[in-house]
């Protein structure tokens, strides 16, 4: 006990509220007699109502009552509590009766932190029937730290409004195993004129017999002590605890009820098993991220994968309903969501999936499904795939502009969308190997899940075309015929049981809170974007400051990077793929490539530790394009002139007319034989500069490099087989090998840390005028503006048609 006192003794020496005493505020341990345990250390403590920040780690509504006995007298409303709380903020009062004395305090409380630690404030005040003992109004403030996950220190000050009033309280406690099955805890209350060893303290114990069922133990000072026996069911759990004197004499015992917050307990395997469905609706565009407020038109990429495992973890769920209506969605995005449904059934779960107008890859994705429901109404097209591209050398040239185009390498053939008229033999090639493989993986899935041959799909392809419901049905591609709003009943019908609708929300992995404490290790999410530019697209300046900074983060234990890119400037994608290399000198960086990650998208992958690629991943395209837009006679059109005055015989180049509004200038000439010369030179340097990187990040050499090279992109499955991918597999595959390198269990609780997680707080960006379009969406429009301000400049980067748009 010696040591527990010198421990609170330091605690307390911390505590900054620790100044006087009055009557006006009760004591600590009088006004807390339901506590089991110290109130930072279990059951939150009075749901906030004793240490206002426990309220940070409540993740749903809580309600609880407790009461106390009269000596034996179970009936007994002398003493009692009612509490009620929800995230962050928490409502309580305690009623106690000695005598002619009755006093009701009440408070409410606020909670903010994390799990390294949280602080929270209350407001307190009394209702007692004696005049004489005037209770004052009361300031709370609180704190908890959480520094590793055997440590929690919790400190609490009570100040008030109307006297000198001051009451410290510190408490601390152990977890020698690192978990919540002991819990070793201590706790001293300091006022005015009382020494360290004359102030009130307690110490005890809390274990968990099971999850959800604990028996504690609290000896105090005064030579009392308490047992008592906790049941959480899920939602609701009951208490008991035996108060004893000091004679060891059973002098009355406490009760509680709550009901609300959902937590850890062994029932929530057993009660209400397999009785629930997941009922997602996935509607809109999918994208990696929304904006914070009022984006209701996008759903987040993450959410759902989490969504989906969440649910196959979840004893509840029998069953996983998704309604694919309206949903846009790129085909890896689809095979991605596919494989983690398939990861759900192989856990027992039924899939679900409802569509209405569904082409082919919102139909991949359907055919993992169970049972398949079509709307009375809808219609499957399946039409195959296709990549197509724009060509613009007729509309140059009609608007009096050239484009002279500076290829060197076979498959580059980002600037063929400004030089011809239609496709390159080489640019056909390799977008019919490409197209090949997407529509064999969709085919060989579908078959595989719809029990149909490989020979009845592409005649339903070829011939067929378009399905109504009937023929769908006839056809094996549909199981039932139902709208959304009576999936409950398609459910019943289809797996002979009544299933209760559940929201993502509401699953175990979502609301239950961490019985752990302190912070968590966390695995870095970090998003590339969009063409590889300094301020736009992948964000290059920014996104080099984000990878030195988690090289130095001792908190991070490993980096999965995203990658969704057509390329762009090389040299925003070496600033970042220098930073990257860095961050994987420190710890495992796992590349995980999307929709696009060819070109510049693969130059920020290559210096990985491994490449994660989905089969529908668009890959590689190890190469530099460049060319050169040049006035042939539009100034002449729009009336537009240039004049300059130069030194240096190269001065002019690239002066010429600027238009107004979107601040293009057009070259009045084009490059001299001597000019172009010198950029084939700078192009080719480039090129070699791109394979020698490939080379050294890919423990590839240079010549293995150039074979598979000249900016030939690749399928993901074909970028396994020539080794510029490692694993064929999505974000989650990603993770999962992210983990395992860092050292950390594939169950292990981790904290997944999105970086950026929204695009930002509102949307502001207004449509042209009149027209509706935002060209910052227009993927032609980005392509041409990236053109023009890199004129003349190598462009490791592919063109929009090179892949395929959302569906």
């Amino acid at each position: 006990m010696h040591l527990v006192r010198y421990l609170l003794s330091i605690l307390m020496s911390m505590a900054f509220c620790v100044i006087a005493y009055s009557q006006g505020i009760p004591s600590f341990y009088s006004q807390n007699d339901f506590l089991q345990a110290s109130p930072s250390i279990f059951n939150y403590g009075l749901s906030g109502f004793s240490n206002p920040a426990n309220l940070a780690y409540l993740k749903n509504g809580d309600f609880r009552y407790y009461q106390s006995t009269d000596g034996t007298d179970m009936a007994s409303r002398k003493n009692w509590g009612i509490f009620a709380s929800g995230p962050g903020f928490g409502f309580g009062a305690v009623h106690q009766k000695f005598g002619d004395y009755k006093n009701t305090d009440y408070r409410i409380s606020l909670g903010f932190g994390d799990d390294k630690g949280a602080v929270g404030f209350g407001y307190g005040w009394s209702n007692a029937n004696i005049d004489s003992l005037e209770s004052e109004k009361i300031f709370k403030s609180s704190m908890i730290m959480r520094p590793v996950k055997y440590l929690s220190i919790g400190l609490t000050g009570d100040f008030s409004f109307e006297s000198k009033a001051r009451q410290g309280v510190a408490e601390i406690g152990i977890r020698p195993l690192g978990t919540s099955r002991l819990t070793l805890f201590a706790d001293m209350a300091m006022q005015k004129d009382t020494k360290f060893k004359d102030a009130p303290w307690s110490a005890g114990a809390v274990v968990e017999v099971v999850p959800g069922i604990n028996i504690s133990g609290r000896y105090f000072d005064s030579e009392a002590f308490t047992a008592g026996l906790s049941v959480e069911f899920g939602k609701g759990g009951i208490a008991s605890q035996l108060h004893f004197d000091d004679s060891q004499e059973h002098s009355y015992s406490s009760y509680s009820i709550r009901l609300g917050d959902i937590k850890p307990s062994i029932f929530n395997n057993y009660i209400g098993k397999e009785s629930k469905y997941l009922k997602m609706k996935l509607k809109g565009r999918l994208n990696y991220q929304k904006y914070a407020f009022f984006d209701k038109n996008s759903q987040r990429f993450m959410d759902i994968l989490q969504d989906i495992k969440a649910a196959s973890d979840d004893p509840r769920i029998s069953a996983i309903a998704l309604n694919l209506s309206g949903m846009r969605v790129v085909p890896e995005h689809a095979w991605e969501i596919r494989e983690e449904l398939k990861n759900a059934q192989a856990k027992g779960k039924t899939v679900i999936i409802f569509i209405d107008n569904v082409s082919m890859t919102i139909y991949h994705l359907a055919s993992v499904a169970d049972k398949i429901v079509l709307d009375p109404e809808g219609i499957i097209y399946l039409m195959g795939y296709s990549l197509s591209n724009t060509y613009f050398k007729g509309t140059l040239e009609k608007l009096g502009l050239a484009f002279d185009e500076w290829r060197f390498f076979k498959y580059k053939s980002a600037a063929e969308a400004l030089s011809r008229d239609s496709m390159s033999e080489a640019d056909r090639e390799q977008r019919q190997d490409y197209v090949d493989d997407l529509y064999e993986t969709a085919r060989d899935e579908i078959c595989k899940s719809r029990s149909i041959t490989s020979s009845k799909f592409d005649h339903l392809v070829d011939e067929q075309i378009i399905f109504l419901p009937n023929t769908a049905i006839e056809n094996g591609l549909v199981d039932t015929l139902a709208r959304w709003s009576d999936i409950a009943k398609v459910i019943k019908n289809l797996t002979g049981k009544k299933l209760s609708a559940i929201s993502s929300g509401k699953l175990l992995a979502n609301a239950l809170p961490s019985s752990e404490w302190g912070p968590k290790p966390v695995i870095a999410v970090v998003y590339g974007l969009g063409i590889c530019a300094m301020d736009s697209g992948i964000k290059a300046r920014w996104l080099e400051n984000v990878f030195l900074k988690l090289a130095k983060n001792k908190s991070v234990k490993a980096v999965v990077f995203r990658v969704d890119s057509p390329g762009g400037d090389g040299m925003a994608s070496d600033l970042v793929a220098e930073a990257l290399k860095k961050c994987a000198e420190k710890k495992p960086v796992i590349i995980s490539q999307g929709q696009v990650a060819g070109s510049g998208g693969y130059w920020i992958s290559m210096y990985g530790d491994e490449i994660v690629a989905g089969p529908n991943t668009i890959t590689g395209s190890i190469g530099v394009i460049g060319g050169w837009i040049y006035d042939k006679g539009f100034g002449d059109k729009l009336g537009m002139t240039s004049d300059l005055v130069q030194r240096g015989k190269h001065a002019d180049l690239g002066k010429g007319v600027n238009l107004p509004f979107i601040n293009m200038t057009v070259p009045a000439r084009n490059l001299t034989q001597d000019e172009r010369g010198i950029a084939e030179k700078f192009i080719k340097e480039f090129y070699e500069i791109f394979v020698a990187k490939v080379a050294a990040g890919r423990n590839m050499s240079v010549d293995e490099v150039k074979e598979i090279a000249q900016g030939h992109f690749y399928s993901g499955l074909d970028g396994k087989k020539i080794g510029l991918v490692d694993e064929v597999g999505g974000l989650f595959t990603a993770m999962a090998i992210a983990m395992e390198k860092a050292g950390l269990q594939p169950d292990q609780e981790v904290d997944i840390r999105e970086i950026p997680k929204h695009k930002g707080l509102f949307y502001f960006k207004s449509p042209m005028p009149f027209t509706g379009v935002n060209l910052d969406y227009d993927p032609v429009f980005r392509y041409i503006r990236m053109i023009s301000d890199h004129n003349g400049k190598p462009l490791p980067m592919l063109t929009p048609g090179t892949y395929p748009e959302v569906e």
